[in-house]
């Protein structure tokens, strides 16, 4: 299988496994007990958690552990949402967010909450201009994504904090799909939340992480006992804790490396040498991920193509609702020409991609489509 989705999930990096073993074999404690395997465990915890810190430019305490980034960005919209309902009850997102973001958002409208979808240009980004204006004295959230799941497209986050900050109102940012792939400080950035998912920087399914800045507090989503400093109940998940943490030493060490930018320049060359002008780019044809390639094959249908495209893993758009016959919502959104939306396949490369890999998927596109 070659695998080019790694915009859906990363296989568990050999260095993160074995980091996850003694905790599975025996050093079983639960952080909360006093004797030495609960020492032990809880002193994994923590310096798990101080590796997330370290790739994200912020202190550990500021970091809380959780299922995922679905749980995290559930815990932040709706969080701040409990939170801050006496300030207002606005919310601001964009078009194109995952539905981790836009089903909680939606969620909230039934509560009598006023959400606004801020547009897309066509290459799927966000206006600063548009939040400016979008924001009210009502106006608690602005949550946007740093780097789209589909084209890769990458938002002005840090312009977009300086907006937020002048008219007082919180941002958080769902960074799923950055973190790993480009560096990602929360200073830098501007922003008051964000979101890391484990799965998609080679940690396994199951396992993320929130920043909350310090001073903001916010509605827990799981009651319980005080675990997480009372930010969310359950007993620590060692296991994937660790896993978590390794995975962010490991992205902080290589997140220089420019093999894998190189690898999807390279692809991207060979499918114009080979198809032309019957190919689009979707998505910001710079300020995209360097390891998404969004390319709609004119005058064909992207289902069909993967249906056919035997051995290799890519998808039609976000695996989170991939099978749709329907052309997928972000490009929608980006008001993509409909054969370049029809024929859309996001092929996303990882760590583990070779040259060889990519030179035997053209050659079946090749014999697919020419």
């Amino acid at each position: 299988m070659i695998y080019l989705d790694y915009n859906a999930t990363t296989p568990i990096d050999p260095r993160v496994a074995e980091a996850m073993m003694p905790y599975i074999r025996s050093e079983y404690g639960n952080p909360s007990s006093s004797h030495a395997l609960g020492t032990r465990a809880k002193n994994a915890v923590e310096e798990s958690r101080a590796k997330v810190a370290a790739l994200l430019a912020c202190k550990p305490d500021e970091i809380v552990f959780t299922s995922g980034g679905s749980e995290s960005n559930n815990y932040i919209i709706r969080g701040v949402a409990t939170a801050y309902k006496t300030k207002g009850n606005h919310i601001i997102t964009s078009q194109v967010e995952h539905p981790s973001v836009l089903n909680p958002c939606k969620y909230l409208e039934s509560l009598g909450y006023q959400v606004s979808y801020a547009p897309v240009d066509k290459y799927g980004m966000v206006r600063v201009d548009d939040i400016e204006r979008l924001i009210s004295d009502k106006t608690i959230l602005v949550t946007i994504m740093h780097a789209n799941n589909e084209t890769g497209t990458i938002q002005p986050i840090g312009e977009i904090a300086k907006v937020c900050k002048k008219q007082g109102v919180l941002l958080h940012t769902d960074a799923a799909q950055s973190i790993g792939k480009i560096p990602v400080s929360v200073d830098d950035l501007g922003v008051d939340f964000l979101t890391v998912a484990g799965h998609k920087l080679y940690a396994p399914k199951g396992i993320g992480a929130a920043f909350v800045r310090g001073g903001i507090t916010i509605e827990p989503l799981i009651h319980g006992a005080g675990h997480e400093s009372g930010r969310r109940a359950g007993t620590e998940n060692v296991v994937f804790d660790a896993a978590l943490g390794k995975a962010c030493e490991i992205a902080g060490i290589e997140i220089t490396n420019n093999g894998v930018r190189e690898l999807t320049d390279y692809f991207y060359h060979k499918l114009k040498e080979k198809f032309k002008d019957t190919i689009r780019l979707n998505g910001h044809p710079t300020q995209r991920l360097p390891n998404t390639l969004n390319i709609g094959f004119l005058g064909h249908d992207g289902h069909e193509i993967l249906d056919n495209l035997n051995d290799v893993a890519a998808s039609t758009g976000s695996a989170c609702h991939s099978g749709l016959t329907t052309i997928s919502p972000v490009l929608k959104a980006m008001g993509t020409d409909e054969g370049a939306a029809r024929g859309a396949i996001r092929f996303s490369l990882g760590r583990f991609t070779t040259r060889e890999e990519i030179d035997t998927a053209i050659e079946k596109l090749v014999g697919i489509l020419l």
